[in-house]
């Protein structure tokens, strides 16, 4: 009787042979162009939209303010956009030019003068004017700086905009716990509310980030990294170099 021919080792197939893979279907294609399209269109269409508000605003705003001779409006049968910021950026332009002479600082002063003596308004325009001075300063460092510190709790890290140190009369009144600087914690996803406080300088991790990279980290809630993997290396490593934090919480 004949021994059956057994299969050599290399013939036996563990696996099956893997299938070929499908094409996409019709309605996952439609699904993919689709969100391509969003993708594209969406940043587009949202961009054009704050800039067309923005020179509608600034229009509404200067066109009372202007003669109805100075609008190419009046000799055009058509409303042509953006004529209000062309206007609005000569006139600041103008006036900042006229300010630095001797007579516009004499009028200027003058008129300072005069608002200094109206009870309410005196505190509105110092205290707007104060603000306006510190933001716009070409040689100030406030809210140029980004930090990070540890907030709710120990632990967990949030971003932060260094400000100024506090007044004298302020530290007077605080305990000693060394110096102390202002910070601005904007919240996710509206940046412009938040908590401001004063904290010591030793808490604060400044990461090298700019104030445009940390808006954008806040308002899409982490999604959008600031340049790439590297920089995020460079902020951990911050972190990680404090560690009086960690002994001081235990």
């Amino acid at each position: 009787m004949t021994k059956p021919d057994l299969p050599k080792a290399e013939d036996i197939q563990l696996f099956p042979p893997a299938m070929p893979p499908r094409p996409p279907s019709f309605g996952a294609g439609i699904r993919t162009w689709f969100l391509t399209g969003v993708v594209i269109a969406g940043p587009l269409a949202v961009t054009g939209w704050l800039v067309w508000w923005f020179i509608d605003t600034v229009d509404h705003w200067v066109k009372p303010l202007v003669p109805p001779t100075l609008w190419p409006d009046t000799y055009l049968p058509v409303r042509v956009p953006g004529t209000g910021v062309v206007l609005a950026f000569v006139g600041l332009t103008l006036l900042g030019f006229f300010a630095a002479n001797l007579a516009g600082r004499t009028l200027i002063r003058i008129g300072e003068m005069i608002l200094d003596r109206m009870p309410v308004v005196r505190g509105i325009y110092k205290g707007v004017k104060q603000v306006f001075e510190t933001v716009f300063s070409q040689s100030g460092t406030s809210f140029r700086r980004v930090g990070m510190v540890q907030f709710p709790t120990r632990g967990m890290w949030s971003i932060v905009l260094i400000s100024a140190p506090p007044a004298e009369a302020i530290v007077d009144a605080l305990p000693d716990t060394g110096e102390l600087v202002s910070v601005f914690m904007p919240c996710a996803p509206n940046p412009t509310t938040g908590f401001w406080f004063y904290l010591p300088a030793s808490e604060i991790v400044e990461v090298p980030l700019t104030p445009d990279e940390a808006f954008k980290l806040v308002m899409s809630a982490g999604v959008i990294q600031p340049r790439g993997q590297q920089k995020l290396a460079e902020i951990a490593e911050a972190a990680r170099r404090d560690k009086s934090f960690a002994s001081a919480g235990k």
